[in-house]
């Protein structure tokens, strides 16, 4: 049997639980999990004082409840796997640097932020600053996967390095802002100055999109490597239509007040 975390008492202001990672649980028993630090507001408390633990853990951690107001769960996390059966507070998964967390429900802002490596999936929808730098920080997500089945808002990807983001519903402004490298998929529509100050790097979108006047049109070609994308989407849950992967798309070269190596990829099939 799985480690198992039951919320018990909703927290009336946000409650800090970085603890609740495979790296600082995978060694402790049950009375342990329950003693660790978290702090609720500006007061230290116990992790037992919201959450009942049950089970062993097996690599693997369940956690069952609107945890919506909780801060910080598999922050830095290297290993293992975490599931959240409901919906999540901030900088979840912040600074991962491998294993995987499933969340069955929505994310809050501040989802991977600064992102090593590992993977992260949302069946639900995604706040602000999926995947991005922290303010001030001039590199974001460096590695790893994020994948989004429903809507994210706005900065999605700020200066993110490398990896890969998929949205499988709409995105909001300034999607891949500033971004060094990596790529992002949107199947739905992105808001206004998609890719602004982009340096490197691919973001692909099946639907509209509005481009910038800082970006120049190069193209229209059927990329190849799409078609590896699909196959791999939909072995991550996404139904992609063929007629996307086969298909035509619009090269756009930008951003021009940077060193105009990036590209925004359009589709020529749109979705209706």
């Amino acid at each position: 049997m799985a480690l198992h975390l039951k919320l018990h008492t909703q927290p009336d202001v946000p409650l800090e639980a970085d603890c609740i990672s495979p790296d600082r649980m995978q060694s402790l028993k049950n009375n342990e999990i329950s003693s660790m630090t978290v702090f609720h507001g500006n007061r230290q408390v116990k992790l037992g004082d919201f959450f009942d633990c049950k089970g062993t853990f097996d690599g693997e951690i369940t956690i069952d409840g609107d945890l919506s107001n909780i801060k910080h769960i598999g922050a830095s996390m290297s290993l293992g796997k975490i599931i959240i059966e409901g919906s999540v507070g901030l900088h979840t998964g912040a600074g991962m640097q491998g294993g995987e967390i499933i969340i069955e429900g929505d994310a809050s802002d501040w989802l991977a932020a600064e992102m090593l490596d590992g993977k992260i999936t949302v069946k639900g929808n995604a706040g602000h600053m999926t995947g991005c730098g922290y303010r001030g920080s001039s590199i974001g997500m460096q590695g790893g996967e994020i994948f989004i089945h429903g809507n994210v808002k706005n900065e999605t990807g700020h200066v993110m390095r490398r990896g890969l983001i998929v949205v499988g519903g709409d995105s909001g402004d300034f999607t891949g802002v500033n971004m060094i490298a990596g790529t992002i998929i949107v199947f739905g529509t992105m808001g206004i100055r998609t890719g602004a100050g982009m340096k490197r790097g691919s973001i692909i979108s099946f639907n509209e999109a509005e481009i910038l006047p800082t970006f120049s049109r190069n193209c229209e070609y059927q990329p190849t490597f799409i078609r590896f994308y699909a196959k791999y989407l939909e072995k991550n849950g996404f139904l992609v239509d063929p007629s996307y992967a086969n298909g035509s798309f619009e090269r756009w070269s930008g951003d021009s007040v940077e060193i105009n190596r990036g590209e925004i990829l359009l589709s020529k099939h749109k979705n209706k």
